[in-house]
């Protein structure tokens, strides 16, 4: 029989260290080898005696918890819409926020025949989940990492979902291909931002794009006209105060129906424009 603290006293210490009481339940769920979800089960077992391990698997995710590293990336695993995404640090943690990125790309997209990208898919979480909703749209992904790539695609394979992945800059990975629907969750920070403290675990690539976090979204917008058809849509993730820089950049580019959608916290973190039918 284990002599270790019991499963309560494994919580409280876990606590005492700093970390909020949802941090330390899901970390002391995952040095049980449970569900990090199932919080329910530690009320339940809360005099049962630490199994031999335990407290030690417990004590490392404290550990790395503490230094800032993303439950996510502890747990190996993130829900996006409904999907069971593995995910390291070769990738940001998908957000819950991208979601309305996903919910705003089946919306326009057309009901057969229909094409959709998804530029800089990290995880694969934009495309993966496009396809789990709409098993027949033909859906394609890109990445400049090959790292994330590796990571999309054995999602993909695991989950059993056919997403074409390509290595490339933006649109530079698709020449030639055309699209009814773009989607992309760029990176949006800005260089200087202080909140980069916060996420020194996760690809700084995949986080800053130059001094007002808007290079790569100039880029996308840009490129974009080439890689749609008549009537396509580009919709751009970014940051809460970059909703009406977004709308303007599409504006001068020639997007009509120009507009924004907000998050779960009612902020505007998504844009997106249709390219016109004429022009």
């Amino acid at each position: 029989m284990s002599d270790g603290p019991l499963i309560r006293e494994a919580l409280s210490q876990a606590q005492q260290q700093g970390l909020d009481r949802l941090d330390a339940q899901m970390l002391l769920l995952l040095a049980l080898g449970r569900d990090i979800n199932h919080r329910a089960w530690l009320m339940a077992h809360d005099t049962d005696p630490m199994p031999d391990g335990a407290a030690t698997r417990c004590a490392e995710l404290v550990r790395r918890r503490l230094a800032g590293e993303p439950v996510a990336y502890l747990a190996g695993e993130k829900a996006f819409f409904g999907l069971p995404l593995r995910v390291d640090a070769r990738v940001l943690v998908p957000r819950p926020d991208t979601e309305t990125l996903v919910q705003w790309t089946l919306d326009t997209l057309p009901p057969t025949a229909a094409r959709c990208l998804d530029l800089g898919t990290g995880s694969g979480a934009i495309a993966l989940a496009v396809k789990s909703q709409r098993p027949d749209v033909g859906v394609t992904a890109t990445d400049a990492s090959t790292g994330a790539l590796a990571v999309a695609r054995a999602n993909a394979e695991r989950l059993g979902l056919a997403v074409d992945f390509f290595n490339g800059s933006w649109l530079q990975a698709v020449p030639g291909q055309r699209f009814d629907v773009i989607a992309s969750n760029p990176p949006y920070i800005a260089e200087a931002d202080h909140h980069l403290v916060a996420l020194t675990h996760e690809p700084i690539g995949a986080l800053t794009a130059g001094p007002d976090g808007l290079d790569d979204i100039r880029t996308i917008v840009a490129q974009a006209p080439g890689a749609l058809h008549p009537g396509g849509w580009l919709l751009l993730e970014h940051g809460h105060d970059q909703a009406a820089a977004v709308r303007a950049l599409l504006l001068q580019r020639g997007f009509e129906q120009v507009g924004s959608r907000t998050d779960l916290a009612d902020i505007e973190r998504c844009s997106g424009g249709i390219w016109p039918q004429q022009r």
